[in-house]
């Protein structure tokens, strides 16, 4: 279907993730079934994917709210119904609204593990080997064999001097083939980007660029500051930092 789509959804959450409501049509759906999921034409429900969870939110329609709590990819981006919620049928007209509060801190969650990343590598020359986040905190893995003294002072100083520069956070398109020239571009070890003509990057423009799928704030300072909370150890070679976005 094209750069922007997953399956028939045309993605909302890419064009504009400030996008909280939205007028759409259900293209597929089975009510005795409702199990089975929803699709749309247009969606902002972000479906999770690279350690962000999946966006909570629902959909109106003829005096009946459904409320969305998940999602399943396949060939179509399926919205998943709180269980015992009435389904739209096929042609139906519904109003999309997400839970503002969840998806905004997860954008900044998010945004706020790629400065951590970015300078990471930029000060140490670590590559990330996992990570997860839920609204407001989050941990990210290196690949650190050993930690200088006081690493975890020096980090939070230096995300947050990044955050404080703020930083401008694009997202543009990039041919596969030109974006895996780029080794930059991915950051996480053990990782494939997506088998799509077309990736998305997301450029802290002068610190980090990635290919990448989330949603994000749109510069560094609309993260908010960051605490490391801890830094542990898990194995030999890696080491564990966790984030929490503190205002």
């Amino acid at each position: 279907m094209g750069i922007g789509h997953h399956g028939r959804t045309y993605r909302l959450d890419w064009e504009d993730p400030t996008v909280r409501e939205w007028e759409c049509t259900v293209l597929w759906s089975d009510p005795a079934d409702p199990e089975a999921g929803i699709v749309l034409d247009r969606s902002a429900f972000y479906p999770g994917g690279g350690g962000q969870p999946p966006d909570h939110g629902v959909l109106l329609w003829q005096g009946v709210s459904t409320r969305i709590a998940g999602t399943r990819k396949g060939d179509d981006l399926f919205l998943l119904p709180v269980a015992g919620d009435p389904v739209p049928p096929v042609g139906t007209v519904v109003q999309g609204a997400l839970d503002d509060a969840r998806r905004s801190s997860l954008m900044r969650t998010h945004s706020g593990l790629h400065v951590l990343c970015g300078t990471v590598f930029r000060d140490f020359g670590a590559l990330v080997t996992g990570g997860n986040m839920e609204p407001g905190e989050a941990r990210m893995d290196f690949n650190l064999p050993e930690l200088p003294p006081g690493f975890k002072a020096t980090i939070e100083d230096a995300v947050n001097r990044e955050i404080e520069a703020n930083r401008p956070i694009d997202v543009r398109f990039m041919p596969r083939e030109e974006a895996l020239a780029n080794p930059e571009l991915v950051k996480t070890m053990g990782v494939t980007p997506p088998d799509e003509p077309q990736l998305r990057i997301v450029d802290i423009v002068g610190l980090d660029v990635q290919a990448d799928g989330g949603t994000h704030v749109a510069s560094t300072a609309q993260i908010g500051r960051i605490q490391v909370t801890k830094v542990e150890n898990k194995g030999r070679q890696n080491r564990r930092v966790r984030i929490k976005i503190v205002d």
